[in-house]
């Protein structure tokens, strides 16, 4: 029998009620793609021809975008790769509620044009009153940027040796700031800059004193740095890229400076990102002296690094809602994640086993601190199958096991990774 004569034509398939109605969610281009999958699995053999539609159906992907929902169990709370911190509920709401029109930029009151982002604006500015006033852009490097061309184009920027890191995917601080037309004037060596080597640099051409916080990396040992309150009192701005997101102290996380404990310090500007310990969507935040945020704001450069609607809704809901999973992940008692761990084991029988692990801040943040956590280990041929779930699940594989580490886990996500296990299993 000729396969070819046996498979439905593509309009036919079109024309089912369930494949025109995901034509409405899903679009038309990938309804076909997944119609001319499932004929080529008639083809072939793997699918009866009176079972086209439905094999199209359970090939039509679950939204119209690339990407796919995952479960981090990787133990590293603030993953670059899987999208750094996941929004909280309130979050989500406050997309959903800003994807049609929105009054981002008008006033209902009086019917008039209104500044844009002013409650998002208002809710930072109220979680660090120690700021004159606060600004937000589209990631902390064009924070960085923005401040760099509004102080010091054509001018000297000051920074530590031990502080011209490397960001990630080979962007690098200095090359970053160059690139606004400013020069670099390096003070220090690598582990050890005093309050002397920023005093002998500073002069007429030097536009600020940038002070970064390593958050991607430490040095021990031999070394020194000059704090915030220290290079205050030379005279020239500072400004503190504190990284990782924190507003106000984290106990949990001593050595993390926070944007308010920068300003208190003596910081002219403090920037950060808004996707890491914060908990919220990428942004980067600008707190600092009211005078120099307005010409950061007035700036046409700012214009260009301007934030979305989506962006402004997501970041006032972290700031104003519940705490977000990043917090509630880092602030998960062990006892309860050893407590899932072998829930998670007993149901799974001799497939998984209950271990200690360590987890980790990540994302450029805390590095170095080590969270005590708990998960479960499987075989680690299973780490591939797992990554093809719906959803995948992705852990890591340390010391020739597959660790599915929980404390970056919701609590609601234990049964999937049960039912992942057991499906990959069989």
């Amino acid at each position: 029998m000729d396969r070819r004569s046996s498979v439905p034509r593509t309009d036919v398939m079109l024309a089912d009620l369930r494949l025109a109605a995901a034509q409405q969610t899903l679009g038309r281009h990938l309804v076909k793609t997944a119609v001319a999958n499932a004929q080529q699995r008639v083809r072939e053999g793997l699918a009866d021809p009176g079972g086209a539609v439905d094999a199209a159906l359970a090939l039509l992907p679950a939204t119209a975008g690339g990407l796919r929902q995952v479960v981090n169990a990787t133990g590293v709370l603030v993953h670059t790769n899987l999208g750094r911190a996941p929004l909280s509920p309130a979050a989500v709401a406050a997309v959903t509620a800003a994807s049609g029109y929105t009054d981002v930029e008008f006033d209902l009151a009086d019917g008039r044009r209104a500044r844009r982002g002013r409650t998002v604006l208002a809710a930072l500015a109220q979680a660090v009153p120690e700021a004159g006033a606060v600004h937000v852009v589209n990631n902390n490097a064009a924070a960085l940027v923005l401040a760099a061309t509004v102080l010091a184009r054509g001018k000297e920027i000051v920074i530590s040796r031990g502080e011209l890191v490397e960001i990630g995917d080979g962007f690098r601080v200095p090359e970053l700031l160059e690139s606004t037309g400013c020069r670099l004037r390096e003070v220090g060596t690598t582990n050890r800059t005093a309050l002397r080597d920023y005093q002998n640099a500073c002069g007429p051409e030097t536009g600020f004193i940038l002070k970064v916080h390593p958050s991607n990396y430490r040095i021990e040992g031999f070394t020194s740095e000059v704090s915030i309150k220290e290079l205050a009192t030379i005279g020239p701005p500072v400004v503190a890229d504190i990284g990782s997101g924190l507003l106000r102290p984290e106990p949990l996380l001593p050595g993390e400076p926070d944007a308010a404990g920068a300003l208190l310090q003596g910081a002219a500007l403090v920037t950060a990102s808004g996707d890491k310990l914060l908990g919220g969507p990428q942004a980067g935040l600008l707190l600092g002296d009211a005078d120099l945020v307005e010409r950061l704001r007035r700036h046409p450069l700012a214009r260009a690094l301007r934030v979305d609607k989506l962006t402004l809704a997501a970041l006032e809901a972290t700031l104003r809602g519940p705490r977000p999973p990043v917090y509630r992940s880092l602030h998960a008692s062990v006892a309860e994640l050893r407590e899932r761990a072998e829930r998670l084991a007993r149901r799974l029988g001799g497939r998984a086993e209950a271990v200690a692990t360590v987890a980790r801040v990540g994302g450029g943040g805390a590095p170095g601190v080590e969270l005590p956590s708990a998960g479960i280990a499987v075989e680690e041929k299973l780490a591939a199958r797992l990554r093809s779930y719906d959803p995948p699940v992705i852990g890591r594989v340390t010391d020739g096991w597959l660790v599915l580490d929980l404390r970056a886990v919701e609590p609601g996500q234990d049964e999937i990774i049960a039912a992942a296990v057991e499906h990959v299993c069989r």
